[in-house]
């Protein structure tokens, strides 16, 4: 088949992988290469936090799809290949070993890796035998390695994943010990109520949290092969048997950069996913899309983001126009509770609090000019469904009504 009917996806995670699918059913009929870094399919990130990490999950349990949802759709799976770069020119990509391969239409999928931790005095820390970034599946299989019952754990780093995975350690039996930068747990993401609240949960179960911790130095093994401590401004020395850093991510986007496209804190797309060239498209933690409800550009790391971008991206590539609107939402698995947050909530004036933190089950609504920007959710998944309203809809609430947990919150929604 010509490359003239070719369509390359590059990158393997969630959004390459629904993004290969949707194209087919999109009704392409020429040929699909998904070309993924990692070995074999495409598969679900969230759980390697979590239920993969604690092992209450095989490997095949976290598959994005199986192998015959590829092989039905026609989908060609190149895994273990890196893109080194994209010809525009010539409209070909190159790898990692020599090959080139043609396209007519590109999509870029490439994902976000984790920012590295400076580890002062140590050229190569990723080359220690107890120290792990969180990205990948080999990361959750390299740290579960070292979940033996009693071990000491130091997590840098109070947000999502920190928090996910010291819940998982504790559930494993292992001693933890959080070291957050900054004030607060969640600092970038939500409110100091429901920071507090977290923090209070994690320090029950057992986790030593401490907040405005400031790391000076490492302490290696004899060998120089491991840290066995953590160094602390205040003087303190923190024994420890394996280290997490989780400190954020960057956007992968220094192919996309590389090959002349506009890249500004990710892959510059409009709201059909296009790029700069009009034959590739973006999709997922790597794109800097338009939001017409916050009205600014945004760049959002989440799976659901990956899924719905990675749909406007194949309608785009099969000449259709689906515009990406989606209003953002996340999760987060820790211990017994479940937090869902739909929106942004940068910017707000009031947090209105609706239940009982105490009760372990409460929402936090962020509150702009009387509109619900954005909201939290703890163990309410009813509530967290018509906060997706609230926030799409701007609908104006009372803020007194709407922390009254005796009034119904689908009585504050207008008639559907």
């Amino acid at each position: 088949m010509s490359d003239e009917q070719t369509i390359i996806i590059v990158g393997g995670g969630h959004a390459g992988g629904e993004l290969a699918l949707a194209v087919r059913q999109n009704g392409h009929q020429g040929k699909i290469l998904l070309v993924g870094e990692e070995p074999g399919l495409p598969y679900q990130r969230p759980p390697l936090s979590k239920g993969y990490l604690a092992g209450d999950l095989a490997a095949a349990a976290i598959q994005l799809k199986p192998q015959a949802n590829f092989d039905k759709a026609q989908v060609e799976v190149m895994s273990g290949c890196r893109v080194a770069a994209i010809r525009r020119d010539s409209k070909h990509i190159e790898l990692a070993d020599g090959r080139r391969i043609g396209y007519a239409r590109l999509a870029l999928a490439t994902g976000a890796r984790p920012r590295k931790l400076p580890l002062v005095g140590v050229e190569a820390p990723e080359r220690l035998q107890n120290f792990h970034y969180l990205r990948t599946f080999a990361d959750s299989e390299q740290i579960r390695a070292g979940f033996a019952p009693g071990a000491r754990l130091v997590i840098v780093g109070g947000g999502y994943i920190g928090l996910e995975v010291a819940a998982t350690a504790i559930k494993r039996g292992l001693k933890v010990t959080v070291l957050e930068a900054l004030p607060r747990v969640l600092a970038r993401v939500t409110s100091p109520e429901v920071a507090e609240f977290y923090a209070g949960v994690h320090r029950a179960a057992g986790v030593d949290l401490r907040t405005g911790a400031n790391i000076t130095g490492w302490r290696l093994n004899a060998e120089g092969s491991a840290v066995s401590a953590v160094q602390l401004a205040d003087g303190t020395e923190i024994a420890t048997d394996l280290v997490v850093a989780g400190i954020g991510v960057l956007p992968n986007t220094e192919l996309a950069a590389a090959a002349g496209l506009e890249v500004d804190n990710g892959i510059v797309v409009d709201p059909f996913a296009r790029t700069s060239d009009p034959d590739i498209v973006a999709a997922g933690d790597c794109t800097n899309h338009p939001s017409a409800l916050y009205g600014r550009r945004i760049r959002l790391e989440s799976v659901p983001n990956a899924l719905e971008q990675a749909r406007t991206a194949a309608a785009s590539l099969c000449g259709k126009e689906k515009p990406y609107a989606a209003v953002p939402w996340f999760w987060s698995d820790q211990y017994d509770l479940k937090l869902q947050m739909v929106g942004l909530n940068q910017g707000y004036e009031h947090c209105v609090l609706r239940g009982d933190p105490a009760a372990r089950s409460f929402s936090a609504f962020y509150l702009k000019d009387g509109i619900v920007i954005a909201a939290d959710t703890v163990a309410r998944m009813p509530e967290f469904l018509l906060a997706k309203r609230l926030v799409a809809e701007r609908i104006p609430v009372d803020a007194a009504a709407l922390a009254d947990d005796a009034i119904p919150l689908k009585t504050l929604l207008p008639a559907a």
